[in-house]
């Protein structure tokens, strides 16, 4: 099992950047998939990015909301994956979570909000 932290969130002005974290309680070398999601109010929770792969990163994919704006990385040393969105705009106002896919069942974290508005 692992436990999933994120933080980083807050409010910023519409252009601005955030990054956010997410540290995991165990190492992330041997998990399947780690992503991104959002979910802003009334709507579902939505794929932000993802990054597939073990030791290996074999794949990593975008919404396409989001591409060229937001990046997705990990450092495995760290046990922690990060999500560096940049040029923000108030449509990503949302409350992000991080899940890892350990084969068996998927793990989230509780969430962290962040608030694009001037």
């Amino acid at each position: 099992q692992v436990q999933l932290v994120e933080s980083g969130g807050g409010l910023v002005q519409p252009g601005g950047s955030l990054r956010l974290s997410c540290a995991a309680s165990r190492n992330i070398i041997s998990i399947n998939a780690m992503g991104w999601y959002r979910q802003a109010p009334g709507k579902q929770r939505e794929l932000v990015a993802q990054i597939t792969g073990g030791a290996i990163i074999k794949y990593i994919n975008y919404a396409d909301s989001v591409k060229g704006r937001f990046a997705i990385s990990r450092d495995i040393s760290k046990n922690t994956m990060y999500l560096q969105m940049k040029r923000l705009k108030p449509e990503d106002t949302a409350v992000y979570y991080c899940n890892a896919d350990l084969g068996l069942g998927l793990v989230w974290g509780q969430g962290t909000q962040v608030t694009v508005s001037s």
